[in-house]
């Protein structure tokens, strides 16, 4: 397997970014709106969140063009199975006790559905 570094979409991984920051306020503030405890503070977090939004978006780039995916439905299936794959990850942590169910399935939809958004996204406009 080769990348072609010359041909991954940079526009498409900035774009990547910026949706998934702005998926990630809109979903967790929809449900965690009521929670106050237990967050932490101060502004690391969110330098945290916005690197991990770009370094996200950089890596489902390289898989969708390792691939070979070049449709907004192929890259979709595969960033379906990237959010199963982080699913079977948590399941596995939830059944020791690591994180609670409700977390656990926060995270699941949250995964799901941002590889999934993702990977469209970058499917689309190789």
């Amino acid at each position: 397997m080769t990348i072609d570094w010359s041909n991954l979409n940079y526009v498409a991984i900035i774009i990547g970014g910026f949706l998934y920051m702005i998926y990630g306020t809109i979903y967790y503030s929809i449900l965690l709106s009521n929670k106050k405890g237990q967050q932490t503070k101060g502004p690391i977090k969110y330098i945290y969140s916005v690197i991990i939004a770009f370094v996200s978006s950089f890596f489902v780039a390289i898989l969708i063009n390792a691939t070979g995916a070049d449709t907004l439905l192929q890259g979709a299936l595969i960033g379906f199975i990237i959010g199963i794959i982080i699913k079977m990850v948590y399941v596995k942590n939830a059944l020791f006790g690591l994180i609670s169910m409700k977390s656990t399935l926060i995270a699941i939809c949250d995964h799901v559905i941002i590889f999934t958004l993702l990977s469209a996204l970058h499917g689309w406009l190789v």
